[in-house]
């Protein structure tokens, strides 16, 4: 087994675990508690943390590879009830009732229903015949992905819950049409810009998306083409007419911009809505379902923002948009990580030496925003060299996945990689103010014993196997 293992991974992995340990001291120093492995301390903690994770990568590389792939099933029902019930026993943390307390510790069980959802798509992938293609499958590969994440939301915990979203990344790369991923960001877009410019921007976009996934999804150009010359011949005639036409008192309150985008983009949907029925192309119901899911949605954006979303959420989007500026408020957080990490400048303060992090000016330093400690102390070089080692360990983990003899483990692996640039993706883009503060930790590096036995447990059943890849389970 000590042969097998892929030593390049396990080196990557304890050089950032302890790294983080150094940070997470960093971060919570004090003259009159400075020791290390002082108990009470959140570094002291991280270390037992630790010690623990070394327990359970010894009995992860004692257990056979094949028990993983077996016991799947029962491990991701058993997750679900676990999920269904922390709702009741936790304790509130911040809004959240996703924290079990256990007296001396506690743990946040959707952290570790991660890795078993990877093992459950995992599983569903290695199942004879399955692939992505039809409805059914679909179906199923989105019922494991939404299960967890309704229960997850059900604990009032959106951060959590947002990094299933990571497993569309493996979707992709299984076989999912590249039309889904480009209507998810067209919806976000579209979700963006509806909050920043209202209604009339959007529907001037629609058309152009719905153009754009002619081409993408069903190659048809002369359906591009048409659709694109009826919206700028619309949008042409309105701005014509609007500026040198003089119209009537009566007819001025309906002439709005809103209703020609919106005629412009039914005529879109009913367009592909009629080429799916004439030449019955299946593919082209896919574009009709868009046109008219765009419309749709872009109505519910400002009901969805001001009813589904709580007000600490829609506090942080509107200081992420420009559309409210609190400093003091939603926006301290972010404010504060983006003057600490300018203050480090290229080579940073040095370790331990950061006025911005012993002050305490950044809250939850230690755990979210962690990534501040290294801007400020370790400068823009310090930065780099952490974003070149997630990088690395993101490549290593897909070169492992490419290596696979079973289908099981590869796409594992792929959930893997997933996983981790998700979250370094989404925890740097907040604290630098690029994405909304969604509270979710850096890989190995952010205080926690959920965070750190995750993606411990998270990446050694990789490690255990890839080492087992030449033995038949």
């Amino acid at each position: 087994m000590l042969k097998s293992l892929d030593w390049t991974t396990v080196i990557l992995y304890l050089i950032m675990v302890v790294a983080g340990w150094f940070t997470i001291n960093s971060a919570c120093y004090h003259l009159d508690n400075a020791s290390m492995f002082d108990f009470s301390r959140p570094t002291g903690k991280q270390a037992v943390w630790f010690a623990f994770s070394c327990v359970l990568i010894f009995l992860l590389m004692f257990i056979d590879a094949k028990t993983y792939r077996y016991w799947t099933p029962v491990m991701y029902i058993a997750m679900m009830f676990v999920l269904f019930a922390t709702r009741f026993v936790a304790q509130e943390v911040k809004g959240s009732l996703s924290w079990i307390d256990f007296g001396v510790f506690r743990i946040q069980p959707a952290e570790f229903g991660k890795f078993i959802t990877a093992l459950m798509l995992a599983w569903m992938f290695d199942q004879y015949g399955f692939k992505l293609g039809s409805w059914s499958s679909y179906l199923k590969v989105l019922s494991i992905i939404f299960l967890p994440v309704g229960l997850i939301i059900f604990q009032n915990e959106t951060g959590s819950a947002l990094v299933y979203f990571s497993f569309f990344l493996l979707l992709y790369r299984q076989g999912l049409p590249g039309i889904f991923l480009w209507a998810g960001f067209s919806f976000v877009l579209i979700f963006v810009l509806g909050l920043i410019y209202g209604e009339n921007i959007v529907l001037f976009l629609i058309p152009i998306l719905i153009a754009l996934m002619f081409v993408g999804y069903a190659k048809n150009w002369q359906a591009a083409k048409r659709t694109l010359t009826v919206a700028i011949v619309a949008y042409v005639v309105y701005f014509a007419v609007k500026y040198f036409v003089t119209i009537p008192e009566p007819v001025l309150p309906y002439y709005r911009f809103r209703w020609v985008g919106l005629a412009v983009s039914v005529w879109c949907g009913l367009y592909a809505l009629w080429i799916w029925i004439s030449r019955r192309a299946l593919s082209y119901s896919l574009l009709a379902l868009f046109a008219f899911g765009f419309i749709t949605f872009q109505y519910s954006v400002d009901y969805a923002f001001n009813n589904l979303l709580q007000e600490h959420q829609r506090k942080r989007i509107e200081v992420l948009l420009g559309l409210e500026e609190d400093l003091k408020g939603a926006g301290y957080n972010v404010n504060q990580a983006k003057i600490a990490i300018g203050s480090g400048g290229f080579w940073g303060k040095g370790y331990m030496e950061g006025t911005q992090t012993h002050l305490e000016y950044i809250p939850e330093q230690h755990t979210d925003f962690i990534f501040c400690t290294v801007g400020e102390e370790k400068g823009f070089f310090g930065a780099t060299l952490l974003l070149l080692l997630y990088t690395v360990l993101i490549v290593r983990i897909i070169m492992l996945a490419e290596r696979q003899s079973t289908i099981f483990a590869q796409v594992y692996a792929y959930c893997v990689a997933s996983i981790f640039f998700f979250h370094v993706a989404i925890n740097i883009g907040m604290v630098i103010g690029l994405a909304p503060v969604i509270g979710i930790p850096l890989p190995f590096f952010s205080y926690g014993g959920s965070s750190l036995w995750s993606f411990t447990i998270l990446l050694w059943i990789l490690l255990k196997l890839d080492a087992s890849r030449n033995a038949r389970y």
